[in-house]
C-alpha cells in the first residue's frame, strides 16, 4: 500500500510532536509534511503542485489559529483553487466556537474536530482520524 501523504498545518510544537507520535504509533504508512503557518502551507502546496500533482498531500490537518494567514483563510484558498479543492481538509483546532465551526463548513471543510486538552485524548482523536480517513474513506488519487 502506498503511504498516505498528510500535510499538517500547525504552529504549536507540542501538537506537532503529539500528532506525529500518534501517526507513528498506529503503524499506518504515512509521509507527513509540516507547515508552521498559513502562508507556509499555501507556499508548500504551490511547491508540491509544481513538482507534479502526484506530490500533493492526500489529506490536510489544519489548525485555525495560525500566524501569517489563519486556518480559515488557508481553507478558503485551498477550496477555491481547482488544483487543491479535492484534497480533504480536517480542521483540527482548539476552537469550539460555533462561528468557527460554521465558517469552516461554509468554506467546505470536510470535518471540524476540537482538539482535546489531555495528551491521551489527543492521541485517541488522531487515531480516530487515521482509522476513518485512511482505513475507511476512499481518497482521490492525484494524477
Amino acid at each position: 500500500m502506498k503511504p498516505i501523504h498528510i500535510l499538517l498545518v500547525e504552529d504549536n510544537e507540542g501538537d506537532i510532536v503529539l500528532t506525529k507520535d500518534a501517526l507513528e504509533e498506529y503503524k499506518i504508512a504515512t509521509n507527513t509534511s509540516i507547515a508552521r503557518d498559513g502562508k507556509a502551507a499555501i507556499e508548500l502546496l504551490e511547491e508540491l503542485w509544481h513538482k507534479g500533482s502526484a506530490f500533493l498531500p492526500d489529506l490536510i490537518l489544519l489548525d485555525i489559529n495560525l500566524p501569517k494567514k489563519n486556518g480559515q483563510e488557508v481553507l478558503q484558498t485551498i477550496k477555491s483553487d481547482n488544483r487543491f479543492k479535492e484534497i480533504p481538509v480536517i480542521m483540527l483546532t482548539t476552537s469550539s466556537s460555533e462561528d468557527d465551526i460554521l465558517r469552516a463548513y461554509q468554506n467546505h471543510a470536510n470535518c471540524f474536530i476540537t482538539k482535546p486538552v489531555e495528551a491521551e485524548q489527543f492521541l485517541e482523536v488522531v487515531s480516530s482520524i487515521e482509522n476513518f480517513w485512511i482505513s475507511i474513506v476512499k481518497l482521490p488519487v492525484h494524477k
